[in-house]
């Protein structure tokens, strides 16, 4: 039996394609790899905080022009309130005056004439007794 014998190759170390090394040019980014984040979160920060400062002092110097206006304003609505009852009182009259079926009762309150169908009432003040016996005792 003869039996075909494979043929054994000895290791070798394979020689793999050079490698390219990469170039140590930006070894600070490698040895700290925060601190441009921390840097431009601070940078943010900073810009926020001078921001923020601004509208506040902005607020702060707004505010007294701000309740002046709030006072005028409440002012004003008061006038508002007043003209408008006046406008209505003036609104009820009118449309009393120029009503139609009103026009004789508005004419009698407005002048001295009276309705020729309507009798007029003359109120007299009873005679006093006393006068007439203070003139029949002496």
């Amino acid at each position: 039996m003869q039996a075909i014998e494979p043929t054994v190759t000895p290791l070798r170390p394979v020689k793999n394609s050079p490698r390219v090394t990469p170039r140590r040019s930006s070894s600070r980014q490698r040895s700290y790899p925060h601190q441009t984040l921390a840097a431009e979160t601070g940078v943010k920060l900073a810009v926020n905080i001078v921001l923020s400062v601004c509208a506040t002092s902005a607020l702060i110097q707004l505010w007294p022009h701000y309740r002046a206006v709030q006072e005028k304003l409440h002012e004003i609505q008061a006038e508002v309130n007043l003209t408008q009852g006046r406008v209505n009182q003036s609104r009820s009259d009118f449309n009393r005056y120029f009503d139609p079926s009103l026009a004789k009762t508005v004419m009698q309150e407005q002048s001295n004439r009276v309705d020729p169908q309507q009798r007029g009432v003359i109120l007299q003040e009873p005679e006093t007794p006393d006068a007439e016996e203070s003139t029949a005792q002496p």
